[in-house]
């Protein structure tokens, strides 16, 4: 817990990017759901509101006056998301204030979770983009002041994060988003992941234009390439990020079944392995499933802990709803379900349709699906 005491620096940890700020009942459970929501953020809030998942959630809890926090969190986060009322807000980071090039993005959220409000370096420091991103995260509308910003296009670094995209290289960023905002002809090629990234009432610009495949997007001899994918790209394919930036949307999900005692280490080997034959991401996976006994299997929480992973289970009786492809009564006799990695899929992305139906690897089985989505994109929305 962090004790914050007047004219001391509290340590703080800090992981992510975006510093998420609540000091109410309610500004706490905004808090939480903007956690989940969006990745790429550390949430702290008073120690009075702990709900007894916080060390698990990486959330850090505070006790004192929060104006004693922002000194910490100032020069450490790219940005500030802050549930507080905004004149509080200004009162508190005023003293803290140095110029636009160094000082944060900062966003502040009504304690209704109605506005999202940028207040504080809009465009250099990001905030404009982040209230959108923000807004669109919880379902509430973004309040921009900045006259000369009109919010034409996308937030190359911020793109998809409130979907917990995450890319796989920054070495791209700055060209790209140069691109992005001289209006050069942009080519978003997606073929996975959540097609709604687009937060604005307006149109798509026409400079951007979106693609399913690889080759219609370099047919298009684009200026710059946004590759939304799960998968590792072929030799042949790499060039198209020449000036491109690669997105790993979170749409893999894995079902594993284990011996009971299967070390960690085991687990994440086989784990590797298998998405390595499919060529797909690890960083595009979203989920492990399996069956209510294997709850507190601890080489499995340790695996999805470590790379901050959904970590679910189902009953004997939810995974014996659905249909595999090889029952077993062994598997029933031990565990009261005829079969636990594909069903546990199957139950988590809503559909039969398997990448990877089974595999044996030792003390592990694994299945492997897909999270599909319905293209929600209307006609003249940049669409090819």
């Amino acid at each position: 817990m962090i004790s914050l005491q007047e004219g001391i620096i509290p340590e703080i940890r800090q992981k992510n990017d975006f510093a998420v700020v609540a000091i109410t009942k309610h500004g706490v459970e905004i808090a939480r759901k903007l956690n989940e929501q969006m990745s790429g953020t550390d949430v702290y809030y008073m120690s009075k509101f702990v709900k007894g998942d916080e060390e698990q959630r990486s959330i850090q809890l505070f006790e004192g006056s929060v104006r004693m926090l922002f000194p910490a969190l100032f020069p450490a986060y790219q940005g500030l998301i802050i549930i507080i009322s905004l004149g509080a807000v200004v009162r508190m980071i005023a003293p803290l204030l140095k110029d636009k090039k160094q000082d944060p993005g900062v966003v502040v959220i009504d304690d209704n979770g109605d506005n999202v409000i940028s207040v504080l370096s809009g465009h250099l420091g990001g905030a404009n983009e982040l209230t959108h991103e923000v807004a669109a995260a919880i379902g509430a509308r973004a309040i921009i002041t900045t006259a000369s910003d009109v919010q034409k296009t996308i937030p190359v670094d911020l793109f998809g994060r409130r979907f917990g995209w995450v890319w796989d290289s920054a070495d791209k960023l700055t060209p790209v988003s140069a691109a992005v905002v001289n209006e050069e002809k942009i080519a978003v090629i997606q073929e996975s992941g959540e097609p709604n990234w687009w937060t604005h009432e307006r149109p798509i610009p026409p400079n951007i234009v979106r693609f399913a495949t690889i080759a219609e997007g370099r047919a298009s001899e684009p200026n710059a390439v946004l590759l939304i994918t799960h998968r590792m790209l072929k030799p042949e394919e790499q060039s198209i990020l020449s000036n491109g930036v690669l997105y790993r949307p979170k749409v893999i999900v894995l079902g594993i079944g284990c011996n009971r005692g299967t070390a960690s280490e085991e687990i994440e080997q086989v784990i590797a392995e298998t998405l390595e034959e499919l060529s797909f991401s690890i960083r595009s996976v979203k989920a492990v499933c399996t069956i209510d006994l294997k709850k507190d299997e601890e080489g499995l929480l340790e695996v999805t802990r470590k790379h901050g992973w959904e970590f679910n289970y189902f009953t004997p009786e939810q995974l014996n709803t659905v249909h595999v492809e090889a029952p077993s009564e062994t598997v029933f006799k031990f565990t009261g379900a005829y079969a636990v990695s594909e069903p546990a899929v199957k139950l988590y992305i809503g559909q039969d349709k398997l990448t990877l139906i089974k595999k044996k690897s030792g003390n592990v089985t694994i299945s492997v699906g897909l999270l599909e989505f319905e293209t929600s994109a209307e006609p003249g929305q940049g669409d090819k």
